[in-house]
């Protein structure tokens, strides 16, 4: 009876265990297959160190590694799903699928150029980003829309970016801790693409992974809730961390529709 209950302990952080992983990529609501074309870690659980070395595109992944180079026009919709754990929900019903609803934050897509996105690492790369998607007028967060989408995030591809390989650095921050440093949650995941025709750009401005981000930025170091615990921004503007997105004027998106107007505090 006791290594019974000793087995229940051990798995009850596992199977309470709220965190999400990246997995699927689509291009024009064609999907791809689960595990193909993107580097899968084998763990759910986020990166909470802005500094960690794998904060590009995480570490751990399922092996074999997919080789799959997934081919992406400018102006086509690409996306990339989320689920509890491979295959997406951990059990039937599960509520945390694709991620636990208190999970509030923004989704965000960055991308870099690369010699061949079958072998390349994330590191040492100039990322760009190309989407993000935040906090919006109603109170609702990207993530919000990502689960209302069945753990979808799709953007479309800027038909200014240049032809070749890219890594694209899919990102979610979940913020319902993020009032104590160090405890903003990173999920983290690369997708390979080869962008097949396009503009010239490789993005203008370009970040480092780890590097972009700082444990004390606005956007990671916050309370998102309002004086009755919600988690609507508390009628204060968000900002999402890192560079602006390819196309975005004053918090506009010339690609897909950015949220910029905070909620008001009732």
């Amino acid at each position: 009876m006791k290594l019974l209950a000793a087995a229940v302990l051990f798995l009850l952080p596992v199977l309470s265990s709220a965190h999400c992983v990246a997995q699927r990529v689509r291009v024009n609501g064609q999907d791809n297959g689960q595990l193909v074309g993107i580097r899968t870690p084998n763990s759910n659980n986020p990166i909470q160190n802005v500094n960690d070395g794998n904060f590009a595109c995480n570490s751990g992944f399922r092996t074999p590694v997919s080789t799959k180079v997934i081919d992406v026009k400018g102006g086509d919709r690409v996306g990339v799903q989320w689920g509890h754990v491979i295959g997406g929900a951990q059990f039937p019903n599960d509520p945390d699928n694709p991620i636990a609803k208190s999970h509030k934050g923004p989704t965000i897509f960055y991308m870099a150029k690369v010699d061949n996105a079958a072998t390349a690492t994330g590191q040492g790369l100039k990322w760009f980003k190309v989407f993000e998607d935040g906090l919006d007028g109603s109170g609702k967060w990207g993530v919000d829309r990502m689960i209302q989408s069945g753990g979808w995030v799709d953007m479309t591809m800027p038909t200014c970016i240049a032809p070749g390989n890219y890594l694209l650095r899919a990102e979610i921050i979940a913020l319902h801790s993020a009032s104590y440093q160090g405890q903003a949650q990173f999920y983290i995941g690369c997708a390979q693409i080869n962008v097949v025709s396009g503009g010239s750009s490789t993005g203008s401005q370009s970040v480092s992974f780890p590097g972009a981000y700082s444990a004390q930025d606005p956007g990671i170091l916050i309370n998102i809730y309002d004086s009755k615990g919600q988690p609507t921004g508390g009628g204060r503007p968000y900002k999402i961390p890192g560079p602006a997105a390819i196309g975005l004027v004053s918090g506009i998106g010339a690609h897909e529709p950015v949220h910029p107007n905070p909620p008001k505090e009732k």
